[in-house]
């Protein structure tokens, strides 16, 4: 049986309005957020339907390859000033757990994954106290000096409006002196959901939504790609989900400057919200029904302008990452390395996959895997079966992955990196 005829099969078995949408969305006809909140619910043969339509989507927007970077994590602080609900990874200064890894130790942990093949570093963290608004800028340099060929994927727009206030500069002028440091691209992150009510009862006093929206276009206007998040399954209605994909969906439409949208399910288990019982009706992440259902709407809603849609293995491990590519994503993000956010929060999934694994799950799902940059430029297509040459790998010849890259655990607890709140020298 054809794609066509099986989704056309499945269909009939869906309720008309929703079969309706579906038949729409294969029409080519945009998927307005309010139709999409009524596929949040599907379930049973609609959600069979639902997850067809996007993997059909998928094969025509995206084709059948899915990518994969070979990266590394560098969360170089957890100090924060901040105090977010749903942060487990972040300490106050005085904190024992605080840490703070200098630029020696940055450029250290880039230099050694360029010598394990990765392209890309990606460098996040809290909103340390008592670092200057350079700090930045500075990690960017010396990353580039070290290591010309990494791309540098750094600095949620919540850490670029820290630097910029510090420095007492706009966005536009923050994010130049970066980009002319080195930074090739921004994580999309600290997005959570874009609606002010959702973020002022789980983040009050981060970033505001019109805040986000300025610094990524800002960085979109400046040539600086960004990726775009979704943080769920806590206490966002669908409604909201769903007009958050849909300011995406119009923001990409005038800038072009996303690069993919990642969904991130909520990790429940440390987080200080769901262990101190702060708020009322939160939820411990989402089902895997939901799970399914916002990866395929995302295909159905964002598809067409977006493209790449990619799976977070640390949120969902690599069994129901790998069903994803299945329900409208292709590509399975990056090897990371080091992860300290999720892992922080409960996540169980670990900290690193290895490229040969990443390249399984593809081909086991019957597509064909392809190691690409950050901008999504495709560095090395595989075929069907694993060849001698990828064997030679030096990432996937480490036989004790942990012991070479370490834990956020041990970060935690290691005295030659432990936060001390200072002033650092003003130089830029």
């Amino acid at each position: 049986m054809t794609a066509a005829r099986t989704i056309e099969a499945c269909l009939r078995d869906v309720e008309r309005p929703v079969r309706t949408i579906l038949e729409r969305c294969l029409e080519g006809v945009e998927l307005p957020w309010e139709d999409a909140v009524a596929l949040c619910g599907a379930r049973g043969p609609a959600l069979h339907a639902l997850s067809l339509t996007a993997d059909a989507l998928r094969a025509l927007q995206a084709g059948d390859r899915v990518g994969y970077v070979v990266n590394r994590n560098i969360n170089f602080t957890n100090a924060c000033v901040k105090a977010c609900k749903f942060c487990a990874f972040a300490r106050g200064h005085r904190s024992e757990e605080a840490y703070f890894l200098g630029e020696d130790e940055v450029v250290r942990r880039a230099l050694e994954a360029q010598s394990l093949g990765a392209t890309e570093v990606c460098v996040q963290a809290g909103l340390a106290p008592g670092v200057d608004g350079r700090v930045y800028v500075r990690l960017c340099r010396a990353i580039k000096a070290a290591a010309p060929a990494l791309h540098i994927h750094a600095f949620s727009p919540e850490e670029v409006k820290y630097g910029a206030g510090l420095a007492g500069v706009s966005i536009a002028a923050y994010l130049e002196e970066l980009r002319d440091a080195g930074l090739g691209s921004l994580p999309g992150t600290s997005a959570e959901v874009l609606d002010d009510d959702v973020r002022r009862r789980i983040a009050p006093g981060r970033i505001t939504t019109a805040e986000w929206i300025d610094v990524v276009r800002t960085a979109h206007a400046l040539g600086l790609p960004t990726t775009s998040t979704l943080m769920y399954g806590h206490i966002e209605t669908d409604a909201q989900r769903m007009r958050h994909l849909d300011l995406l969906r119009s923001i990409q439409k005038s800038t072009g400057g996303f690069t993919e949208f990642v969904p991130l399910s909520f990790v429940h288990h440390e987080s200080p919200m769901h262990r101190k019982g702060l708020l009322e009706g939160l939820r411990p992440g989402p089902t895997g029904n939901e799970v399914i259902a916002l990866y395929a709407i995302a295909r159905l809603m964002l598809g067409a302008t977006f493209r790449n849609i990619q799976v977070s293995w640390v949120k969902e491990g690599a069994r129901q990452a790998q069903w994803l590519l299945a329900c409208g994503a292709n590509d399975l993000g990056g090897t990371l390395m080091n992860e300290s956010i999720s892992t922080a929060a409960g996540a169980g999934h670990g900290q690193f996959m290895a490229p040969s694994t990443l390249r399984r799950m593809i081909r086991d799902a019957g597509r064909t895997p392809v190691q690409r940059g950050t901008r999504y430029e495709a560095l090395r297509e595989f075929g069907p079966v694993e060849t001698s040459d990828e064997a030679r790998d030096a990432l996937d010849a480490l036989a004790d992955p942990d012991g070479a890259f370490g834990s956020y655990e041990l970060l935690t607890r290691d005295d030659r990196f432990r936060f001390h709140l200072k002033r650092a020298p003003r130089d830029a």
